[in-house]
């Protein structure tokens, strides 16, 4: 690199230290301004911050190997994880959340479940099943950082002591800044990557043309809608494919139409479980009211999508027109995780090489720190508050938390250093991980008999299933091995439900007013009545979803209008521009306007912060 580069990249790492060294005092104040922020911060700031954080170098690669493969119909494949469960945050699960008004996911299975055994089990499985999950995700970052930096810099060495240098430099600064250091830097970091996605977007632009697309992909691979079966022909541009694509040891993706529905069914449950133990619902915990955990999803939901889309979509095309020979002549071990820093290197010039690198490093530090935040917050204030030392003084815990950030880094690099690839974790992560969490939490929202010990019962059966059947069965595809595990913890959830005695009323009743969920909550209903007669069920169920149809097709097009701008095919690019205009105006009608207005403000009914 030039060095001018090098010192964009340096300037930035030394501003991410002054930003953590400037925000250490305020965080240090108690618990939650270390993992809250003090909740003081505006619905749009931790928005962006949410959606930045979304944005890491992994998914960055990973989405650029899908959209070379599979093209634009691969944009279906953002269901994997699924990035859709945002619209049902934005919709209804972002307000019920926020309604408890605790600090961690952990603490609101109390809010659920009550004081008891049940609540107890249902509290100490989601923090095992938060530290599982925070320790996939730093090692799900820590390979493709390494990838990333080691053709940029002069040194000789290997790109797990590059992933290790620049962990140790990100978890220094996130160490003392806690939930400010997330939100600065996330908000350094958004700046910079839409910079780097709009000067890739225009470079590929400038440097190619459709018909040199057209020529290096096979016929269909621009068409956004699909068939049942996928009917890509790469045989005669990059023969490899034909064996990623339809042989036995690829990704399992030919039967396309099935494998999307597969995908969505499974996004549905997934996302109707609500945020996962980690920084997603540490964020929407952040905000200062239920209304504004809403609007902050929508905001996430636009900041995580459209800068990223433009970027990938930029990276890929210079890929496929200025790489293709070369990824060609890798033969069967072709690999696309290189078209990302070869883009960067090759194609950008002096300054801005600097300028998105220092973006995508960022990118990386925003998901790490919010990770490592995530992760901390449940050991201090779920583990060691209430157990080990409950009535410490406020600084105490910070300190303690200072301990654990550094803790968990290390343990995320030794993970790191057994990844495989990109890949390999991003399967582990959504077919194994993600359904370990799913049934659980969608009965909790939904099913009043639904108690504690049902809920300890499937996190932990689920859990360990996604630790030992990846193990005990390596070649299980994708679809089976969520499908086994979510049979598993579901098994387990209804089975011990069942056996054991429902939550007491007083709990149900308290959990029925306060979160004012819609579902099968006819029982808590009456009982809430007989003593309130005024009190109205929530009727909001089919508004809810018909909320949740439009803002898929939001959605989509969203991301389809950047790929088709930097594919320089406009007409299909104003459609789904027009798309996404008429189905913003649907939803400004049907949902920006429904907002409660009684969820404007929150009453804090807990404790002062100094003694928290």
């Amino acid at each position: 690199m030039h060095a001018l580069d090098l010192s964009i990249i340096v300037a930035y790492l030394l501003l991410m230290m002054l930003v953590g060294w400037w925000v250490a005092k305020r965080a240090a104040l108690n618990s939650e301004s270390y993992f809250l922020a003090g909740k003081r911060l505006p619905w749009w700031v931790i928005g962006v911050a949410h959606g930045s954080s979304g944005i890491d170098i992994g998914g960055t690669m990973w989405f650029v190997t899908m959209l070379f493969i599979y093209g634009v119909k691969g944009l279906f494949l953002l269901w994997i994880w699924p990035l859709f469960n945002v619209l049902f945050r934005m919709m209804y699960l972002g307000t019920w959340v926020r309604r408890s008004n605790v600090l961690t996911g952990a603490e609101w299975m109390r809010t659920r479940f009550g004081q008891g055994l049940g609540g107890e089990l249902a509290y100490l499985s989601v923090v095992l099943y938060a530290m599982v999950s925070v320790i996939g995700f730093l090692s799900y970052a820590f390979k493709p950082l390494g990838k990333f930096a080691q053709p940029f810099f002069p040194m000789d060495w290997s790109a797990n002591t590059y992933a290790l240098i620049l962990m140790l430099v990100t978890g220094i600064y996130g160490v003392f800044g806690g939930m400010y250091s997330v939100v600065l830097n996330d908000l350094i970091q958004f700046v910079l990557i839409l910079a780097a996605a709009i000067i890739i977007a225009a470079i590929a632009i400038a440097q190619t043309r459709p018909d040199q697309i057209q020529a290096l992909v096979p016929a269909g691979w621009d068409n956004l809608f699909f068939g049942w079966r996928l009917d890509l022909d790469w045989s005669s541009l990059m023969p490899s494919l034909q064996d990623v694509i339809y042989g036995p040891e690829g990704h399992g993706y030919s039967v396309f139409g099935f494998f999307i529905l597969m995908l969505f069914l499974k996004g549905v449950l997934v996302s109707m479980a609500g945020p996962t133990p980690n920084y997603a619902i540490q964020h929407v915990l952040s905000t200062r009211s239920p209304r504004e955990a809403a609007l902050e999803n929508l905001v996430m939901c636009v900041v995580s999508l459209a800068p990223r889309f433009l970027l990938i979509g930029g990276i890929a095309v210079l890929g496929i027109v200025f790489f293709s020979p070369e990824l060609r002549q890798m033969g069967p071990e072709v690999d696309f995780e290189v078209i990302l820093p070869k883009v960067v290197a090759r194609h950008l010039p002096v300054g801005c090489k600097g300028l998105i690198l220092a973006g995508l490093i960022a990118a990386f530090m925003s998901t790490f720190i919010s990770t490592v935040n995530s992760g901390v917050a449940y050991i201090v204030n779920d583990i060691y508050r209430p157990y080990v030392r409950p009535a410490a003084p406020p600084r105490h815990y910070v300190r303690l938390g200072y301990a654990c950030s550094a803790g968990i880094i290390l343990i995320g690099i030794g993970m790191g250093y057994t990844t495989l690839n990109v890949h390999s974790v991003t399967k582990w992560v959504t077919a194994a991980l993600v359904p370990a969490f799913v049934i659980p939490n969608v009965l909790k929202w939904h099913w009043w008999r639904f108690n504690g010990h049902g809920f300890w019962a499937g996190m932990a059966a689920g859990t360990a299933s996604a630790l030992a059947v990846p193990a005990l069965a390596p070649g299980l595809k994708d679809v089976w091995l969520f499908l086994s595990i979510l049979a598993l913890s579901s098994v387990a959830s209804c089975a011990v439900c069942w056996l054991t005695p429902p939550e007491p009323d007083a709990v149900l009743k308290r959990f029925y007013r306060t979160v004012r969920p819609w579902g099968f909550w006819k029982p808590v209903l009456e009982k809430c009545r007989a003593e309130t007669p005024a009190l109205e069920a929530n009727r909001d169920c089919a508004r809810d979803w018909f909320n949740i149809a439009v803002g898929l097709v939001w959605q989509i097009s969203m991301v389809a209008f950047p790929i088709y701008l930097v594919l320089q095919q406009y007409r299909t690019m104003w459609i789904h521009a027009a798309v996404f205009a008429a189905t913003s105006l649907i939803l400004k009608f049907t949902w920006y306007d429904r907002l409660g207005p009684g969820d404007m403000v929150l009453e804090d009914t807990r404790p002062p912060p100094e003694s928290r």
